[in-house]
């Protein structure tokens, strides 16, 4: 059975949820300045664990990273606020074709 088509439905589904509902309201608790900056380290370490965890099947690693190097970094954003900025960064990594798998 190929689950393809389920998974990339529960991947639009995911981002119509964090389009609605989640963006505006970290539009809300945050300055403009602020999720700037929050989106550029979220593609930097991104784009770093993409690099230091190839291959499928290491999306927990990855994720464990990238909140990690932000904790590094001094940002003490919600853990949903961050995980929507990840999501965000690697929609548009995908879109870029930056991130193969």
């Amino acid at each position: 059975m190929n689950i393809t088509v389920i998974i990339n439905a529960v991947i639009a589904l995911i981002a119509a949820i964090v389009s609605t509902f989640l963006i505006p309201w970290i539009k809300s608790k945050t300055t403009a300045q602020q999720r700037e900056e929050l989106v550029a380290w979220v593609k930097i370490a991104v784009s770093a664990a993409e690099q230091i965890y190839k291959g499928s099947g290491k999306g927990a690693d990855k994720k464990q990273y990238v909140l990690d190097f932000l904790a590094k970094n001094g940002f003490t954003v919600d853990t949903d606020s961050v995980n929507a900025a990840i999501e965000a960064a690697v929609k548009q990594l995908n879109s870029e074709g930056i991130i193969i798998s």
